[in-house]
């Protein structure tokens, strides 16, 4: 049976996570767009509009079942925007800068619910919907942002590593895509990716958050 708290769990986190993987995903389009690559943009991927990037699994389901089981991470995905890296400019180092835009946008966007989370507060705001629609916001950007780096294809930090890596080592880890999403769901079911990697990254970039947030809150 699902709870009124359930539901207001469900919709405190639905916006956070739609603007936080849906402008992840527009974000690799229009940086591959930038670096010589249409595909995206073409196929009408370079979009704002949720309904382009949706995966009925990844975006819907897997978050709700994170939320109402409790876990300590929230990640979701979305359908993968398609880049043909052959048409980059420098499809190597190209390909590592559009990578990053997508954990890039999700730590932009973090940085804007930090702030909206501190002036609420700091004007005098107690609006309990507010606050943990702002804390989420965070907190589920830092989670897809880390997730996303974990470096193993076909996820961000993977393509990162495949693009700093020579030749041969880049072509051998390219080989594990097609059992990349199987392997770290594997390392995320029995707790190794959470406490070697998403544990002490998040924390780096909650501190790291925390630190830019320090002048705003010395106004207030």
């Amino acid at each position: 049976m699902i709870t009124d708290y359930s539901i207001q769990a469900v919709a405190i986190n639905a916006i956070p996570l739609i603007f936080a993987i849906t402008i992840h995903e527009a974000a690799h389009g229009y940086a591959a767009r930038k670096f010589g690559d249409n595909t995206a943009y073409v196929l009408g991927r370079v979009s704002l509009n949720p309904a382009k990037h949706i995966d009925p699994i990844g975006t819907i389901l897997l978050p709700l079942a994170l939320i109402l089981t409790g876990s300590p991470f929230l990640v979701g995905y979305a359908k993968p925007v398609p880049v043909n890296f052959g048409h980059l400019r420098n499809p190597k180092i190209d390909s590592i800068w559009v990578a990053l835009a997508g954990p890039g946008s999700n730590f932009i966007q973090a940085i804007i619910w930090a702030v909206f989370w501190v002036v609420i507060q700091g004007i005098g705001i107690q609006e309990p919907f507010l606050t943990s629609m702002a804390k989420a916001g965070v907190l589920w950007n830092i989670s897809l942002l880390v997730f996303n780096l974990f470096p193993i294809p076909p996820l961000d930090g993977g393509r990162i590593l495949a693009g700093l890596l020579p030749a041969r080592q880049s072509i051998a880890l390219g080989r594990l895509e097609q059992w990349g999403f199987f392997i770290v769901l594997g390392l995320a079911f029995t707790g190794i990716i959470g406490a070697l990697w998403m544990e002490p990254l998040s924390a780096l970039f909650l501190g790291i958050i925390n630190l830019l947030m320090t002048p705003l809150q010395m106004l207030f």
